[in-house]
């Protein structure tokens, strides 16, 4: 079973991750990218959901134009895990300087 974080560790965690925000009301993150386009903003979603499949952890997402909204949680776990600070970060590094956060 996916443990979720808490305490220390997810103290630790949270602090890595750059432009991310707890959600009000439920234990997940969020982030806004924008991109220059729709071409760049869904070139971003497709190489997320590979990753995501892969490792079996799918984002919460809404996509409008150049912008892609994101949450993370682990459904299974009822919250953060480790799952979704690495999907964050996966996500912040291949955004680059083209997926600028709101």
């Amino acid at each position: 079973m996916i443990e979720r974080l808490s305490g220390a560790a997810r103290e630790k965690a949270l602090s890595e991750l750059k432009g991310w925000t707890k959600v009000r009301g439920r234990d997940a993150i969020e982030k806004t990218y924008l991109f220059k386009d729709f071409n760049e903003a869904f070139g971003f979603m497709s190489r997320v959901a590979l990753a995501a499949e892969k490792a079996d952890h799918h984002p919460e997402w809404f996509n409008v134009y150049n912008r892609v909204h994101v949450v993370l949680t682990t459904h299974d776990a009822k919250g953060l895990s480790e799952r979704d600070v690495k999907l964050a970060k996966f996500m912040d590094k291949i955004a680059g300087k083209a997926g600028k956060a709101r």
